[in-house]
């Protein structure tokens, strides 16, 4: 009866206001495609919205919030929207253009003399554009919120100390600290934390009450909230929240399929909502210019779909698909997924949420969404993107495999377990404490944000399983100086000197 409600008020809603309504079947069968793809894909709980023509025409939420247990997500279930807040993010720097307290190539130093980059030329010259274009030539920082817990000014003096993966503005390398600089450079200008000034310039207008800028914003109570999962030794479980970012702007928002359905017809129609427009429409126009290329090895799914271009411009990818322009962007929390994608001359946009670490039915979706409700087709993305993503399964076991087999058997340790306990420093990463467990090491970096447990494994190298099981193995590789005694840790490719 539930599934027949929803298909009779989407069925009226469209008549409504004139439209050519999608047949009940078409929804009906979508609806079982959708509920398949999930169990094929062994997804928890998801929840998705499809809108066209400034109305949606689906919404629906399949499985549990938390596995073990019976409630069910729905549309009001909140979900991480993680990266495509990004683009949230835009939209209130978009704002601060209008109003002329922003230009796009103003210098990052006017507002933010704090961030300091490898290079004193990149830092003099980097403007407001490349903090959201991924092209700064410095690589990913996300060891600032995975690896330690420090304030964001923090992170943005340590920057200087992160040598340049390729040249400024000559390659894309995906950056979320520079998002964060971001919120910062709005914090700033407004006076408001970045949280309250999205929820006063965008929550509130569109009418997205259960939104939330963080997930400690959702309100204290609210049980119909998702948990993440992750496959743990071939076994999907519940883990832990990670924790919120100061900022925020990177990627914290949470919402559910219901308002994150308002914030999708307002990117497709101009910024337009019922009291006007967010930004004027040259300031729209801009986020979705080409700023940049992305290699094609950012997504594998562009192994499948073979686009003849891809740009990025001011938080979308975008690319072409079957002659349409194709404006996407996903997000990725540890246990957590989210994909917003528009097909914008169709008028065609999609919402995926789901529970489960790296969930790719999520581009599934979306591109059976885009042919089941305008271009037509009936390719089987659900097929040739499994096929795709076992393949760097198997890849990435393989690979492990062969590490393990590079081992030296029957070598021992330099020097006595104890020699190389002791507290290791970096001015870049922190402070990494070694212990011994019994014929084993421990190392805990930063106060427990990484610990891990190390069996010996060959030679002056130890390797086990962090003490967070989703995180998966660590390798400590110690080296020792000319006396023949440690001088450094290199703990995952973080370099720590001893004291």
């Amino acid at each position: 009866m539930r599934v027949f409600s929803v298909l009779f008020f989407l069925l009226f809603t469209l008549i409504a206001f004139g439209q050519k309504p999608t047949s009940p079947k078409q929804i009906q069968e979508f609806d079982a495609y959708v509920e398949s793809v999930r169990k094929q894909w062994n997804v928890p709980g998801l929840s998705i919205t499809v809108v066209k023509d400034n109305q949606v025409i689906f919404k629906k939420g399949y499985g549990v919030r938390e596995l073990g247990k019976p409630e069910l997500v729905d549309t009001e279930t909140l979900f991480a929207c993680a990266s495509t807040t990004k683009a949230m993010t835009v939209m209130l720097m978009g704002m601060l253009v209008d109003e002329g307290k922003l230009a796009w190539n103003d210098p990052v130093s006017k507002f933010l003399p704090e961030l300091q980059l490898y290079d004193p030329y990149v830092t003099r010259e980097l403007k407001i554009r490349d903090l959201l274009i991924h092209d700064t030539g410095v690589g990913s920082t996300d060891f600032m919120t995975g690896a330690m817990t420090i304030p964001a000014n923090e992170m943005f003096r340590r920057m200087e100390m992160v040598k340049p993966s390729y040249p400024f503005r000559a390659g894309f390398a995906y950056q979320n600290t520079f998002y964060s600089a971001a919120g910062r450079v709005i914090e700033r200008i407004t006076g408001k934390t970045w949280a309250d000034f999205l929820k006063e310039r965008i929550f509130t207008p569109l009418g997205m009450t259960r939104t939330a800028p963080k997930r400690g914003y959702i309100k204290e109570g609210d049980a119909n909230v998702t948990k993440p999962h992750y496959n743990v030794n071939d076994t999907i479980r519940v883990i832990e929240y990670g924790a919120d970012s100061e900022i925020g702007s990177a990627g914290a928002v949470w919402s559910s399929a219901d308002d994150i359905s308002k914030w999708v017809i307002c990117m497709l129609d101009s910024s337009k909502y019922s009291g006007g427009h967010l930004v004027k429409p040259e300031t729209w126009a801009e986020m979705f210019k080409p700023q940049t290329f992305f290699p094609e090895d950012e997504y594998p799914t562009m192994q499948i779909l073979k686009p003849n271009w891809r740009t990025y411009g001011l938080a979308w990818y975008q690319h072409d698909y079957k002659g349409h322009k194709v404006n996407f962007h996903t997000g990725s929390l540890s246990g957590l997924t989210a994909i917003t994608a528009q097909l914008p001359d169709e008028k065609l946009g999609v919402y995926v949420f789901g529970n489960y670490d790296h969930a790719e039915v999520r581009h599934v979706l979306v591109y059976k969404t885009f042919d089941w409700f305008a271009l037509g087709g009936t390719r089987d993305w659900n097929t040739e993107f499994k096929n795709l993503y076992s393949k760097i399964r198997e890849d990435s076991k393989k690979g492990r495999e062969d590490f393990d087999t590079k081992r030296v058997l029957n070598t021992s340790p330099s020097l006595p377990l104890p020699q190389y306990a002791g507290k290791y420093t970096s001015p870049l990463y922190g402070q990494a404490d070694v212990s011994v467990a019994g014929n084993q090491l421990v190392v805990n970096v930063n106060d427990n944000t990484l610990n891990a447990t190390l069996p010996h494994w060959h030679y002056d190298t130890f390797y086990g399983p962090y003490k967070k099981a989703w995180n998966g193995k660590a390798l400590a590789r110690f080296v020792l100086g000319n006396s023949g005694k440690v001088t450094t840790l290199v703990f995952d490719g973080m370099d720590f000197r001893k004291e």
